[in-house]
């Protein structure tokens, strides 16, 4: 090393390039950075991150700066990612220690929402497929809570009464969970590298949430009665989504097929091979059912908006019919393992795409932004093994003498009008045709602008983050108004407003 002078400043710099050799991307992405060093900040209580972006922006000329720290950590990671959500009560319930050498900490509130959140990391490391440290914590969860109610005589003559068994994921019902922990060696398995395969970290887990959660339920009663209530209500639900499950099953059984008679199936029978459209409208599905490949394709038409599932328990989810119908046409099943399983089993999907169709509009965004809540609320294995799309339909078909093109966006037309007509919106020999929906475009248009392989173009649904994937659908489709409306506020330049 190479002595250039004397400093009082220590410490050690890095400096890379991404290798545009191995990476099809090397421009940074600001969002995508940031979300991370703001994930460490709360991933390591204290330490100071300071994230610079030394390119000016386009229409400022400034540069960007932003510090990231968290003096409580992953109390305050907790509070972050539930901020869209009702609290049940305002306490964090809180550990930090270590079993059989390995350092745990974990943060848990409960809302009045009808969904499980967990983020689970390992040296930092986000575990999007759980692992070992997930069973252990929700072990423990469900033995001392159910331990806590079995002795508290209220509660459990309420459990009596109602005629009902609790089950585990009636405890995690409305849960919002961080859990880090540090391991020295790990072992990690699944499909990305990104589920913990360890065996002893699920006892030390365990052990270390079970004595916390206990301490903190003989500490707060009512808090511990609130927890408790919820789970009741929860069994309570769970019971009839059960009940609506089997109903629309024996449905199925007596009615001869377990596949919605609005269903136009494809011919082929290899999943591998296949794809299904749910598309907006009856007037559009006819027009889809006659442009489409009928030997790979399936149309579903889907008649108005669907059921919000943000909003709603589990039960009346099954007996919607517009959420059930899709849930049957695609092949998902729940309650495989048995009658406290409500995992989506994706074993028998029926077809490798799932493409939703709908119109270009607002109206179009909202049932798009509908059924992605479902399949992430529901159904995330089908995102998470690549299976969900969105079409993209044109906005314009623009027309000069004997050429014509569709465009996808606004650029794209006018990029047609400064081709042909030097710019000039006025000229007359240019005609545009704006599509308000899909209705509008006959078979032929429909197969040649959406539907075919060869030509469409979709957008693949992915989760990049889950704690972000979380918070954004709790933004959009949830109770609280405020927060969906500086959202709103903020993007409102960015939006293509359909008038």
């Amino acid at each position: 090393m190479k002595v250039v002078g004397e400093t009082d400043k220590t410490g050690t710099r890095q400096q890379f390039w991404p290798d545009p050799d191995i990476f099809s991307t090397t421009v940074y992405q600001w969002s995508i950075v940031a979300r991370r060093m703001r994930e460490l900040a709360y991933l390591n209580a204290g330490i100071k991150i300071t994230l610079t972006d030394l390119r000016p922006d386009p229409e400022t000329g400034k540069t960007r700066t932003e510090v990231f720290h968290a003096k409580d950590g992953l109390k305050e990671f907790v509070r972050y990612v539930d901020r869209h959500r009702q609290h049940l009560f305002d306490d964090v319930i809180y550990l930090k220690t270590e079993k059989q050498n390995i350092p745990i900490e974990v943060a848990v509130m409960y809302n009045t929402d009808y969904t499980e959140n967990i983020h689970s990391y390992v040296n930092n490391i986000n575990t999007i497929e759980g692992g070992t440290h997930l069973q252990g914590f929700r072990a423990a969860l469900t033995r001392t809570l159910k331990t806590y109610a079995d002795n508290d005589p209220q509660i459990s003559k309420q459990l009596e009464k109602a005629k009902i068994e609790i089950a585990g994921e009636d405890f995690r019902e409305g849960l919002t969970a961080v859990i880090s922990i540090k391991v020295a060696e790990p072992q990690f398995e699944g499909q990305t590298k990104t589920k913990l395969g360890n065996s002893e970290v699920a006892g030390a887990v365990q052990q270390a949430v079970g004595e916390a959660l206990t301490d903190y339920l003989e500490e707060h009663p009512n808090e511990a009665k609130m927890i408790c209530n919820k789970v009741i209500l929860a069994a309570t639900a769970r019971v009839a989504a059960r009940k609506a499950r089997e109903s629309v099953q024996r449905k199925n059984v007596m009615s001869g097929g377990g596949l919605p008679g609005k269903l136009a199936d494809c011919s082929n029978k290899d999943p591998k091979d296949c794809e299904i459209f749910l598309v907006e409208g009856d007037s559009a599905g006819g027009s889809a059912k006659q442009g489409r490949d009928r030997y790979t394709q399936a149309i579903l038409p889907l008649r108005g908006k669907i059921l919000n599932v943000e909003k709603v328990q589990r039960h009346r989810v099954f007996e919607a019919e517009s959420v059930m119908n899709i849930i049957q046409s695609i092949g998902v099943r729940f309650g495989v393992e048995g009658e406290g399983d409500f995992e989506a089993n994706t074993d028998k999907l029926r077809y490798d795409k799932i493409i939703i169709m709908t119109d270009a509009d607002v109206d179009g965004s909202h049932i798009d932004t509908l059924i992605m809540t479902l399949f992430y609320r529901y159904m995330p294995k089908v995102i998470e093994h690549g299976h969900l799309y969105i079409a993209t339909p044109p906005l314009y078909k623009c027309t000069y003498k004997k050429v014509s093109e569709y465009c996808y966006t606004e650029q794209q037309r006018q990029a047609f009008i400064d081709k042909y007509a030097n710019g000039d919106e006025e000229d007359k020999a240019i005609h545009t045709q704006r599509y308000k929906g899909l209705g509008e475009m006959n078979p032929e248009q429909l197969w040649e602008t959406t539907m075919d392989p060869k030509t469409r173009l979709l957008k693949q649904v992915t989760i990049e983050n889950a704690a972000d994937a979380d918070e954004i659908f709790s933004m959009l489709m949830g109770d609280d108004v405020e927060p969906r409306r500086e959202f709103i506020e903020k993007n409102a330049t960015y939006a293509n407003i359909d008038a």
